[in-house]
């Protein structure tokens, strides 16, 4: 086990290679000289971010013509999940510095435990918050603002949600109804140059936490992300590239190896994070104790998040410490969906290492 690499190795890093391409300057750095020259020269990129297929999981004999675009892999951002690094993407920089620290986050100012997917408390009722102010600077205002145009396409119905809000401010929305139309579109807005599309194709993520990875629906999701990939190969333009992403990986985890925090823990803790390694603010070595996880403290935590310098309100929103759950297992409090099948959080090479996927015009 060991902390993703922040400084030319993982998903910052893929997204300061870009914004330094288009514009010359990116507040992170770039990939390492061996991942960089995989990408090609470009006056345009689609950054394709597919949620939830690690590299493992290219494996699937539907995956073939992503394993064919595969150029090397990259670390996602601790923990390992959606929002943590859908933000470090949106601004460039590593959680220490973004300050969305976990999916499941402690937000001083509200008073609560925040579920960061649709900004609500962990029992869905909403959280009234400026979500268009919570990121620093993002990726999209530093291109747009040195001349180069950010252009998301994802699902119609996120637009105006609260992620996006807190994702995408100065990117303009571009929504799309069906994976062939995503694909067609962002091929179609990747032709002018000096421009940086992303894309997100979120079936494989859906699929593995539903019905996991042995699963008919798992098997048709990466169909669906194969033919995207496929599709917007064969449509960029004269002067694009496409680069493929992910979040984070999947684990598979059975019912009976998934454990319950005991209810009397509740009492003057909040828990936050994801099943595979959770967050604990108030007291948690004697947790683990019961549990199959391993107590870390925070002072034994460093660089996890990232390098320094750290957002201003890192210290009041990070916890205590984590309960790093073991290999196979999950640990739910009392509001964790026990349903899922896929998890993901934790720094086991699945859920880690992402794939980095290439693919350039064949137009001349």
């Amino acid at each position: 086990m060991r902390p993703p690499d922040y400084r030319g190795g993982g998903l910052v890093n893929v997204v300061a290679e870009l914004e330094r391409r288009l514009i010359g300057t990116a507040p992170s750095p770039g990939l390492h000289d061996g991942l960089a020259a995989a990408i090609p020269p470009a006056d345009s990129y689609v950054l394709v971010l597919f949620d939830g297929l690690g590299d493992r999981q290219l494996s699937h004999p539907g995956a073939a013509p992503l394993r064919a675009a595969r150029a090397g892999t990259v670390d996602a951002s601790f923990p390992t999940t959606t929002t943590v690094s859908l933000a470090t993407m949106a601004t460039g920089l590593p959680p220490s510095r973004h300050g969305l620290l976990g999916y499941q986050l402690w937000v001083p100012e509200t008073g609560h435990v925040v579920a960061t997917i649709k900004w609500t408390t962990l029992w869905g009722e909403p959280i009234p918050f400026d979500h268009d102010h919570f990121l620093p600077e993002t990726v999209w205002e530093r291109l747009a603002a040195a001349g180069a145009e950010p252009v998301v396409v994802q699902p119609a119905h996120f637009e105006g949600s609260p992620l996006t809000r807190v994702l995408y401010r100065g990117s303009r929305f571009e929504g799309y109804h069906d994976m062939d139309e995503a694909a067609t579109a962002a091929a179609q807005l990747v032709a002018p140059p000096g421009r940086l599309v992303v894309l997100y194709v979120p079936q494989v993520d859906f699929a593995a936490h539903v019905a996991g990875q042995r699963s008919e629906m798992y098997d048709e999701a990466i169909g669906v992300a194969a033919r995207v990939w496929e599709r917007l190969a064969a449509l960029l333009p004269a002067g694009a590239a496409a680069v493929g992403i992910a979040d984070h990986g999947h684990v598979d985890i059975p019912p009976e190896r998934r454990a319950a925090i005991p209810k009397a823990a509740h009492e003057g803790r909040h828990f936050a994070g994801d099943a595979r390694v959770v967050f604990v603010h108030g007291e948690g070595a004697s947790l683990a104790e019961g549990l199959p996880a391993a107590w870390v403290p925070r002072a034994d935590m460093q660089h996890w998040w990232g390098p320094e310098p750290r957002h201003p309100s890192f210290e009041a929103r990070a916890p205590d410490g984590v309960l790093v759950v073991e290999p196979g297992h999950a640990v739910l409090h009392r509001f964790s969906d026990d349903r899922l099948v896929g998890q993901h959080g934790g720094l086991m090479p699945e859920e880690v290492q992402v794939p980095l996927l290439v693919a350039a015009s064949r137009r001349v």
